[in-house]
């Protein structure tokens, strides 16, 4: 890591985060913001330097959400040992994959994300979608950053199609390994600002960090030509420093992208079918057929993308299994398994 010092403005500190601290921790100890996040160790940056720590007592044993992630700042006492965590202004997180899904946290204190994806077989407005709910609900900005437009036969195809998912939605279109990606990037590349890099693996997340920064610090792989997907090359999590003193934080590809509890950021992307929905003779429509259905007349007419409700529908789904208590879910499950046996039972008699 850089031995350069920074400023905490350069690093990204903000007054919000002073007001969180006492007198008595302003006069004995220093913020620290974490820059990478490895199995068993962190490093940060602090107005000293670079420093390197292994997780020890409790932060060891602390919950998924308790525990520093990429981007967080932490409050160092006089010997350089991290006393707490800050409140964080952000944090985008997702549920890991497994028959036991936990919160897995992404990154902390984001001014921007850049939603990355490539101008080929790749594309998938579904899947941006799902990032686009994840940045809404942690109260990130979003941008879609479009890579490989010039390998594009028609690439203000993919932009078009891209900013039907939100009004207002920027969508950038670049080529990730061309100098003038940073400029086409600059109103979200000011000093002290925060970013992060989402998108299959493949899209040019790698390649496009190192344009941002400058030089070919880390290393990428080519994308498979029968199905235009890339295998993954980033393997922990990082912070760097762009050319322009922004902070890129780059992440570990993600082909299953499980929403956890985003219910506010589904609604906000679908903030038009909901707005339907309100028209809706009935207040439990469905949107299946139902009599009075606003939503589906929106379809029927060409208004409304039926591939848009499918796509909502399933988001919204996932959003609320994942906002169900522990408790519901036992209960859930116990009902389920009431009826499998009363099934059974049945059968047996017939």
């Amino acid at each position: 890591m850089t031995s350069m010092n920074y400023s905490l403005a350069e690093l990204g500190w903000r007054p919000v985060f002073l007001q969180q601290l006492t007198l008595d921790e302003l006069e004995t100890g220093r913020a620290a913001r974490v820059t990478a996040v490895h199995r068993d160790r962190l490093e940060w940056l602090d107005e000293t330097g670079a420093h390197n720590w292994l997780i020890s007592g409790p932060w060891r044993h602390a919950e998924a959400e308790d525990r520093p992630t990429l981007g967080d700042w932490l409050w160092l006492d006089a010997a350089g040992e991290p006393q707490r965590l800050l409140e964080r202004q952000t944090l985008l997180r997702r549920t890991a994959s497994g028959t036991e899904p936990k919160p897995q946290l992404i990154a902390a204190n984001l001014d921007t994300l850049l939603i990355v994806a490539s101008c080929n077989a790749d594309f998938n407005l579904s899947r941006l979608e799902r990032y686009l709910a994840l940045a809404l609900d942690a109260g990130v900005d979003p941008v879609i950053v479009l890579t490989k437009a010039d390998l594009a036969d028609d690439m203000e195809a993919f932009r078009d199609q891209a900013q039907t998912l939100r009004a207002g939605l920027p969508v950038v279109c670049l080529d990730a390994r061309q100098d003038w990606a940073t400029d086409a990037l600059a109103p979200w590349l000011t000093p002290g600002q925060s970013l992060a890099l989402v998108g299959s693996s493949g899209v040019g997340k790698t390649t496009l960090t190192n344009s941002l920064i400058g030089e070919q610090r880390f290393f990428t792989a080519a994308i498979r030509e029968d199905d235009a997907k890339g295998r993954h090359t980033t393997t922990q999590r990082q912070m760097v420093r762009t050319q322009a003193g922004a902070w890129i934080m780059d992440t570990p590809g993600m082909r299953e992208l499980r929403l956890g509890d985003s219910i506010s950021g589904v609604s906000a992307v679908f903030d038009d079918i909901e707005t339907l929905a309100q028209q809706c003779r009935f207040g439990d429509c469905s949107h299946q057929g139902d009599a009075g259905c606003a939503v589906a007349a929106a379809i029927e007419s060409g208004e409304l993308d039926a591939r848009r409700l499918r796509s909502y529908q399933k988001l919204q789904r996932e959003a609320v299994h994942a906002s169900e208590t522990a408790w519901q879910k036992r209960r859930r499950y116990r009902a389920f398994g009431k009826l499998v046996k009363q099934s059974q039972k049945i059968r047996s008699s017939d």
